[in-house]
């Protein structure tokens, strides 16, 4: 039997700069068989910073500008945790973050780029820095709407006259002059400003530079205010030192770079004394050999450079390089970073002046050479070669210890049956830290093990069982735990329930107890988080190793005989409600080819791990008739088991379906998941499919099989309306009105579509 290549050791990366990217790209190019890479990331697309300014000024779109992680993460092979690092455990080698379970590591690399500094009073509450860069191109598109729509006389200011804080407030002015012309209006009465506390602009470039630069700012009429220290920031107004004053409508901070914060709080890492990660020319951190760290979080002692971009790009192929040396115990490879580089620095309207040493040229030549330099270097990482698949299992020599080998060695000799069940010492390990909810009504469970558990129904409810199990189709397990509880607690609260107990099942992939002890952990830390909030205790069940992640789970919920939801209560003037849009199965179809935007798979992961319990709460008291959650059959699957039964017909507004971003455009390419086709058949039930076909494009997406779906519910008419305004307050901003149920007619098809 074939055995795929266990984990033998884990490489965290923190943070998606320009040296990770890079990293990513050569892992995927050459693969190092045992090593499993995980990226922890805030964003799920990297900016390229030397295409900023282009950005704001309009010359570029998002997407130009922007690598998309999903995908280059998957050409790696890497697991995406979409998070934020906030300290290393260096005892336990993991890393702790904000909102999952510590990350276990072997070797870590941190590349999470700089903020401005933000010790002046008040800056923190009154000023918009341009760093980090996300966060700014995310308040981008709302600035430049207020400002556009002004009607007053406004003052901009920058604070900061590197390179970065002439860029972006000459792209700035720009933009707006570009944008005003548009509609017949000129940009005037916008005055901008820019503050240093140097005797000069750009004081670490050469004085060729900064003559120009001058130039510029004085024909572009922006006021330049020299040796003005900011000392203090209100709302609208700055302090320079000296006390003078300026009211400012906007003000922009682009101050020298600062450390990421929780760095400085990391008493055994040892820090430069900004406070950024001192390494060796090897990128390795000075003070823990299992740690390297690139681009403006790094500080390369034996060659200090100043923070810019161009070093972070050309720092990814010798990390990548080294961090493969150091996971197979090779020694490592000195980097030494060039003293001068090319420096392309825009003015906003397509045009740039260059440098390096001590000269300095300028032209809309010079911006169009800068121009395809970015695009030439984003491109790598946008358009990435086909990989073909080897089927050979190899682990790197030096990779693994004898120890280590012997256990690998002996993945091919498990037993099935009994014998392929996960210790009992690794899977208490990994549970000993969950800690699930306690239920008065269990009465054997985690607490007390045993054969099985044993729970107790009070007197007057009826037991509601369900179960549920899928292979794991996202590589971050903790959100795998989540969707896969949330998915088998749907049944339960689509029948108006409440879950009582839940009986896991799970299969692992093979490996070192350690990994396989790393996972499960993560895995059921997820699952755990969902059932205690719906109220759900853990009561046991079944771990095994396999060749790949599954998860799955037997649920017992408790009702009232009487108030017990069912499929086939549809009433005719019901109004049909769905809770959560629809899309998962082509989006996520779509992200095993790489063909999926990182934005659409994150927003699809929130939907899919929104429980449904209050949801059912709600359609419950507004008076639903019948409900089901939408789940492996698609909608029309669901919508027809409900509709037969119920011996009505349904009129499905087609227009009204609230769709996952992303799965149209993923329909339209023609991808589908491997569900669709059998789903199809069911358009027999629809009584005018032809004209769905010719007439929507959405037709294709009410067959597409759901992973933790939302409710399809049948309500009151007079309630219908504001049952969705209040689902939509609660927690689904999608829920939506998408039909109608009327008499039954004559009609074989129950099923009529509306456009």
């Amino acid at each position: 039997m074939k055995i795929d290549t266990p984990v033998v050791k884990d490489l965290v990366l923190i943070g998606g700069g320009h040296s990770h990217v890079a990293v990513l790209k050569r892992f995927g190019m050459k693969p190092l068989p045992g090593v499993r890479v995980t990226l922890i990331t805030r964003e799920v697309h990297t900016p390229y910073s030397g295409m900023l300014p282009g950005y704001i000024a309009g010359h570029y779109e998002f997407n130009e500008t922007h690598i998309d992680l999903r995908p280059l993460a998957k050409f790696a092979g890497a697991r995406i945790y979409h998070d934020e690092a906030v300290r290393i455990d260096h005892e336990n080698q993991k890393i702790i973050c904000k909102d999952r379970p510590p990350v276990a590591f072997d070797i870590l690399s941190i590349n999470i780029g700089s903020a401005p500094h933000m010790h002046v009073t008040g800056a923190i509450k009154h000023v918009r820095p341009v760093k980090p860069i996300n966060n700014f191109v995310t308040q981008w598109e709302g600035l430049l709407a207020r400002l556009r729509t002004s009607s007053s006389n406004l003052n901009i200011g920058c604070v900061g006259a590197g390179a970065g804080g002439v860029e972006i407030l000459l792209a700035i002015q720009y933009r707006l002059k570009m944008d005003l012309a548009e509609v017949g209006e000129t940009s005037e009465q916008i005055k901008f400003h820019l503050f240093t506390d140097a005797n000069d602009i750009l004081m670490s470039h050469n004085s060729a530079v900064r003559f120009r630069f001058n130039r510029i700012l004085v024909d572009r009429g922006i006021e330049v205010h020299k040796r003005s220290k900011v000392v203090g920031v209100t709302e609208g107004t700055i302090e320079c030192e000296g006390g003078s004053r300026f009211e400012l409508d906007e003000i922009l901070w682009v101050t020298p770079a600062a450390p990421a914060m929780w760095l400085k709080n990391d008493t055994k890492l040892k820090l430069d004394n900004a406070g950024f990660i001192a390494v060796k020319d090897t990128l390795e951190s000075e003070s823990h050999p299992n740690i390297f760290a690139a681009g403006d979080t790094a500080s390369v002692v034996a060659y200090p450079r100043p923070k810019a971009g161009v070093f972070a790009v050309r720092q990814g192929l010798p990390l990548a390089e080294n961090l493969r040396r150091a996971l197979i115990g090779k020694s490592l490879k000195p980097f030494r970073p060039q003293r001068d580089f090319l420096s392309l620095i825009s003015t906003g309207d397509r045009y740039a002046i260059g440098s390096k040493w001590v000269g300095a040229v300028e032209g809309a030549w010079v911006w169009h050479l800068k121009n395809w330099i970015d695009l030439r270097w984003i491109h790598k990482y946008k358009k990435l070669p086909e990989m073909k698949e080897t089927g050979e299992v190899n682990i790197a020599a030096g990779l693994a210890d004898a120890g280590a080998i012997k256990e690998i060695s002996s993945i091919a000799m498990r037993c099935g049956g009994c014998g392929a069940k996960v210790g009992t010492d690794v899977l208490a390990r990994a549970l000993q830290t969950i800690d699930p909810i306690k239920r008065p009504d269990i009465l054997i469970g985690l607490n007390e093990p045993d054969d099985a558990a044993v729970v107790e129904v009070p007197q007057g409810k009826a037991m509601v069982h369900t179960v549920d199990f899928f292979r794991a189709f996202v590589d971050d397990p903790y959100i795998f735990g989540q969707v896969a509880a949330n998915h088998a607690l749907g049944d339960i609260f689509a029948m108006g329930a409440e879950a009582q107990s839940a009986l896991a099942v799970a299969s692992v992939p093979f490996g070192p107890e350690t990994k396989v002890e790393e996972t499960l952990f993560q895995l059921m830390s997820g699952a755990s988080r969902v059932l205690a909030e719906a109220g759900t205790a853990l009561v046991g069940g079944h771990t095994s190793e396999a060749s790949e992640l599954a998860l799955g789970f037997s649920i017992n919920g408790l009702v009232d005989k009487d108030k017990i939801l069912r499929k086939s209560g549809m009433m005719p003037n019901d109004k049909l409600i769905l809770t959560k849009p629809i899309g998962t199965g082509t989006l996520f179809a779509a992200d095993m080819r790489g063909e999926a935007k990182g934005h659409w798979i994150d927003k699809a992961l929130i939907s899919m791990i929104n429980s449904n319990k209050s949801g059912s709460e709600i359609l419950f008291a507004r008076g639903a008739n019948s409900c089901t959650d939408v789940t492996g059959f698609g909608l029309l699957g669901h919508l027809v088991e409900m509709a037969q039964s119920s011996e009505v017909d349904v009129e499905l507004k087609l227009n009204s379906l609230p769709l996952l971003d992303g799965a149209l455009d993923c329909c339209n390419k023609g991808i589908f998941s491997s569900l669709q086709p059998q789903n199809i058949r069911l358009r027999r039930a629809i009584r005018n499919g032809e004209n769905g076909v010719k007439n929507s494009e959405l037709f294709p997406l009410i067959f597409d099989p759901q992973t933790a779906g939302g409710l399809l519910a049948s309500v009151p008419e007079g309630d219908a309306t504001d049952c969705v305004n209040i689902l939509r307050k609660s927690g689904y901003p999608d829920a939506a009105i998408v039909g109608q149920i009327l008499p039954q007619s004559n009609h074989l098809e129950p099923i009529n579509l509306v456009f």
